[in-house]
């Protein structure tokens, strides 16, 4: 009987806990702070295994709460259960609540308290990588993104269009607003833009290029304010394995960092343009994209030591194999350029037979096939190659050195010329039928045919 009335008063108190009408919910750092004066009365008040005294004690304190409490179910417990039962259900029931309002006092405490409670880690970068991320940081407004237009007529309305034919990457050089880029970004462009990192738009007008060595010079009327030229460093006493940082816009992806070491030194690679070869170049494993053309590559210091201009991959795309102009070669056309408009780079004012030919017929040198009698080696007395009335070929003189030093292919004597002036007079010695001989030659400018058109000079 005793079992019967125990268990029904149980669902009783049950019921009365899952009433349909709970009380309103209260502030989420009342209960909080509930829950901890809740902890502190259950530490000093130890809870008695059985029933006596301390229950008794329990629900007098229970009682005199629930006076004070705004929940009504203390006061009903202790009317429908007996003293002692009341007092055990009661000790449970407090337990479960203290641990029920320490975790909504986690959950939905507010953010300042929470913050007691859950212990951040902070983001700990190493030495290296805090270098990386402030060379960025600091190298990113000096790179620009240049957007190549042509004009195209529309095939059914006859319209003019400016199409974007090929975009690529420069940087800026100097406060004026010249920009530096490769050749092959802007050839072809009948409007050129430039966006700055900060996503301005400018007309750019070309100040000048060379094609030999694939670099160009643009210009962009921007704020003083906006133009961050790039520190300049030195490509001289580069070694292999230091580290370097290319920056750019790789398949048009805005601003893009890619990382690795330098391959390798005085490379030579063949103008985009004009196939000459471009000597001295770095070869570095760092990433470079169609969209990174003519974009900075940068030493550990952030100071600018080429200028990315090419990729060796079959498919087009990074295959740990790029190639950047020397920033020694590339200051000294820029400044041709930014004075002049063009580069006045010395020649001899002949045409030579490839290479190939040559080692088939089992030379070494340079075959001269015309040397046009307005040209410098015109001028001087080389001859070129021709046939005779029975149209046998008659081999003209072969290019054995320069000024003392060897010439056994085309590169060789670009070489040597690259590091001449003009005006300069040189001492080529030729194998002329089966004798040697020593021309002088007063070198002069190369005329810029493509230049002129386009300027009208």
């Amino acid at each position: 009987m005793a079992a019967a009335s125990s268990s029904s008063a149980a669902a009783a108190a049950a019921a009365c806990f899952l009433s349909p009408s709970p009380p309103p919910r209260p502030r989420s750092h009342s209960i909080k702070h509930l829950a901890c004066a809740a902890a502190r009365s259950s530490s000093s008040s130890p809870p008695s295994p059985g029933p006596g005294p301390s229950s008794s004690r329990a629900l007098a304190l229970a009682s005199s709460s629930a006076s004070r409490s705004v929940w009504p179910w203390p006061r009903r417990l202790r009317e429908l259960l007996l003293p002692d039962e009341a007092g055990q259900i009661l000790s449970s029931a407090t337990g479960s609540l203290i641990v029920a309002l320490a975790s909504a006092a986690l959950i939905l405490g507010d953010a300042g308290s929470a913050s007691a409670f859950v212990v951040a880690t902070p983001r700990k970068l190493q030495a290296d990588e805090l270098a990386t991320v402030r060379l960025f940081q600091e190298n990113t407004p000096s790179v620009v993104y240049i957007t190549n237009l042509a004009v195209r007529q529309d095939a059914f309305t006859l319209d003019v269009l400016e199409v974007p034919q090929g975009s690529g990457s420069g940087f800026v050089w100097d406060k004026s607003g010249h920009i530096v880029t490769n050749f092959h970004v802007i050839r072809g462009a009948s409007d050129l833009r430039v966006t700055l990192a900060d996503q301005s738009v400018y007309e750019a007008q070309v100040v000048g290029f060379d094609q030999d060595k694939d670099v160009a010079v643009l210009r962009i009327k921007a704020p003083t304010d906006k133009l961050r030229p790039i520190p300049v460093g030195v490509s001289a006493d580069l070694l292999v394995g230091q580290k370097v940082f290319a920056i750019g816009n790789p398949f048009g992806l805005d601003h893009t960092l890619t990382t690795g070491v330098i391959s390798g030194l005085r490379r030579e690679i063949s103008s985009a343009a004009t196939g000459r070869p471009i000597q001295d170049v770095i070869q570095t494993d760092a990433a470079i994209n169609p969209g990174n053309s003519g974009g900075p590559l940068l030493d550990s210091s952030g100071n600018l030591i080429g200028v990315n201009t090419a990729i060796y991959s079959p498919s087009g795309a990074s295959s740990g194999v790029g190639f950047s102009i020397p920033v020694d070669t590339v200051g000294g056309i820029v400044d041709q350029l930014i004075k002049f408009g063009k580069v006045t780079r010395p020649i001899l004012g002949i045409k030579f037979a490839p290479d190939q030919s040559v080692e088939q017929l089992g030379l070494s040198g340079v075959l001269v096939l015309d040397a046009p009698p307005n040209g410098p080696a015109g001028k001087a007395g080389l001859q070129s190659t021709k046939r005779d009335s029975y149209g046998r070929l008659i081999l003209g003189d072969i290019i054995t050195s320069v000024n003392g030093t060897k010439v056994t292919n085309g590169s060789d004597l670009y070489r040597i010329l690259d590091q001449c002036k003009v005006g300069e007079t040189v001492t080529v010695e030729v194998l002329r039928g089966d004798q040697k001989e020593k021309i002088p030659v007063i070198l002069e400018p190369k005329p810029d045919e493509s230049y002129l058109q386009q300027h009208g000079d």
